[in-house]
Parts: structure tokens; C-alpha cells; sequence
């Protein structure tokens, strides 16, 4: 956790020394839509990954100019862990903890009422299984649930529209793609079984943001 500390004051440092004209702070929910990696194992092949859960989060931007921002973001994840094989499947309670900087790139003039944008930038993400081990789990001569977690470096990319009700008041409606290392800290791979390395998260988001 002294790197995820570490890593939130990096970041709010990076948007506090930006010269912004304007600010926008706000709050989104929406959803996490994961990608699963393919499980080779000894006695047949699986997929491990992470079942659909809500997201909800909040953020602090700046507009630097008239096509250009940039935002602080903060996002908690309901991400509970997933193996199956064919007909079979076994579930773990989990969470996730996501926090980022994105360079915002606007395809409008930023006194448009209607704003089109794209996002790119990085940041941290914590997996946490939260669920009770036990002895036996079904599904592992391919993989274990382990109550741990573990922080990934992420790479977060997506876009989205923003629709001003006011002069001040904006409705938002964007998508995510959090790109991680998969964590096999908390589906710890079994004895001659081979995981995928890369996840996708697809979080599509609404919400609304205030600008001053």
C-alpha cells in the first residue's frame, strides 16, 4: 500500500503543477465488463478471469486549452475472481482499486456544448480477493483463489462525449479500457498449468461533472 500512496501523490503532484485555465470535478458509475485468459493445463484447458461487477468513481481535471485537459481519476471495482472449464465454473469475491492520469484530447472547441474526446494515460490498480480460502475449491488442477492482493503498473485508454445541461453543469458518457498484467497473485496458477499475461478491463461509464 506504501506504493499505491506513493503512486496517488505522483499523480495529484502531476495535475496540481498543470497551468489549467478551467477546472471540472465529478463523479461516474457504470460497469466492468473483463476479458478471461486461457488456462493451459496438464489435464485440459480453462479460462480465468474476473465475472462483470459495477464501477463507481470519481475525478479532478483541467482543461489546459482549447483541445487539450487532462484528469485525475479514482475508481473502485466490484472485479469477483472466475475460473471455468466447459460446463463447470468457481467464483471468489474480489475487488478492484484503480488509480490513473489521463491526457484528454478533445475533438471540439472546449465552449462547445457537445464535446467529443479521447483519453490516454496510466497509472495503478490493486486487485484484492476477498473471499474465505478453503481446503477444496472446484476447478483446481487449473488454478487457486488466494485472499491477497496485488498492485499491477495499468495503462488506460478510451474516449467518450460530454453534453453541457448548463454552462456549468456537464452530463458524461465515456468508456475505459484498463490494460494490466494479469494478477496471479490471486488465481495463483496450479502445477503444470500455463495462464494468459495480459487483461483487459471494459468499463463503460455516465456521469455528471461541474466545471469552474
Amino acid at each position: 500500500m506504501r506504493t499505491l500512496g506513493l503512486s496517488i501523490l505522483l499523480l495529484a503532484a502531476a495535475a496540481a503543477t498543470s497551468r489549467a485555465q478551467q477546472w471540472e470535478v465529478g463523479g461516474i458509475g457504470g460497469g466492468g465488463f473483463l476479458s478471461n485468459v486461457a488456462v493451459a493445463g496438464p489435464v485440459g484447458s480453462a479460462t480465468a478471469g474476473f465475472q462483470t461487477g459495477a464501477a463507481f468513481g470519481a475525478f479532478f481535471g483541467n482543461n489546459l486549452y482549447g483541445h487539450i485537459g487532462g484528469e485525475l481519476r479514482y475508481a473502485y471495482l466490484q472485479s469477483n475472481l472466475q475460473l471455468s472449464s466447459g460446463g463447470s465454473s468457481a467464483s471468489f469475491a474480489g475487488t478492484a482499486h484503480v488509480v490513473h492520469y489521463d491526457l484528454i484530447l478533445r475533438t471540439t472547441p472546449r465552449n462547445s456544448r457537445v464535446q467529443f474526446f479521447a483519453a490516454i494515460g496510466g497509472g495503478m490498480k490493486v486487485f484484492r480477493g476477498t473471499g474465505a480460502e478453503a481446503a477444496y475449491q472446484p476447478l483446481s488442477q487449473y488454478g487457486y483463489f488466494t485472499k491477497t492482493q496485488a498492485l499491477k503498473p495499468m495503462a488506460s485508454v478510451g474516449g467518450g462525449i460530454k453534453y453541457f445541461i448548463t454552462r456549468k453543469v456537464c452530463l458524461r458518457t465515456e468508456f475505459r479500457d484498463y490494460i494490466t498484467a494479469f494478477p496471479k497473485e490471486l488465481i495463483a496458477p496450479a502445477p503444470g498449468a500455463k495462464f494468459g499475461s495480459i487483461l483487459h478491463d471494459f468499463v463503460p461509464m455516465v456521469g455528471l461533472s461541474y466545471e469552474f
